[in-house]
């Protein structure tokens, strides 16, 4: 009577095992590869801080500051702190090649807020401090999390003035936008004009203007915290 009763436990049992070891074997590769790009991901070294004091509807909303990743896409990072300057004068089209007065012309609710149409103010435009537009200059940064400052493009190496600044983690756009920087200090003020003005759509709700940009020099980075 043993032995017949221990044949149908066997198989259940044998059946637990082959799942287990199933279970194991696809769940550790997977985890193996969650450690490697989490060590891969190490914090580029921030080369510069920038400014962007953002008005809302003509009332200040705050100031985001961000630093800028110069080792990793220096030509990147020197057309964007160039552009928070406008010490570049006029670009090709005879406009400033300056982000003071442009507005976020673009700001997804859950998704990002987007400036530096340098030409139109609507989207239609951008210029780089190159002349027109410029290559990608690389994917090694990802988007990995929220406040990620990343270069508008048309399609591969297109880059011009506009960016936008995440408020979520948005892994889809790794290797289509070459990301340069984050944000240091003033996430309460993306997130404000995300809740403020943005839309599904896109269209703001309200205007939300780049009212003054520029350089923090380093002299001044402890006091700016």
């Amino acid at each position: 009577m043993r032995r017949e009763m221990s044949l149908p436990v066997r198989p259940k049992w044998l059946l637990v095992l082959i799942v287990a070891t199933i279970i194991i074997i696809f769940a550790f590769p997977s985890s193996r590869r969650e450690e490697q790009d989490n060590a891969e991901e190490v914090e580029p070294e921030i080369t510069h801080r920038v400014f962007l004091d953002v008005d809302i509807d003509h009332q200040r909303q705050g100031r985001i500051v961000i630093g800028l990743y110069g080792q990793v896409v220096p030509k990147t990072v020197e057309n964007f702190r160039a552009l928070c300057t406008g010490k570049k004068g006029k670009g090709k089209s005879g406009k400033p090649l300056y982000y003071k007065g442009t507005p976020f012309h673009r700001i997804i609710s859950g998704f990002m807020i987007q400036g530096g149409d340098i030409l139109h103010g609507d989207g239609r435009g951008s210029e780089s401090i190159y002349g027109g537009i410029f290559p990608d200059e690389n994917f090694k940064i990802k988007h990995s999390h929220p406040g990620v400052v990343s270069m508008v493009n048309k399609g591969p190496d297109s880059n011009g003035s506009q960016f936008f600044i995440t408020t979520v983690k948005a892994s889809w756009l790794d290797g289509e936008h070459v990301v340069f920087g984050k944000v240091i200090q003033g996430m309460d003020t993306v997130y404000a004009i995300e809740g403020g003005a943005g839309t599904y759509s896109g269209k703001p709700r309200k205007k939300v203007t780049i009212a003054d940009s520029g350089e923090i020099p380093k002299s001044k980075w402890d006091e700016d915290g």
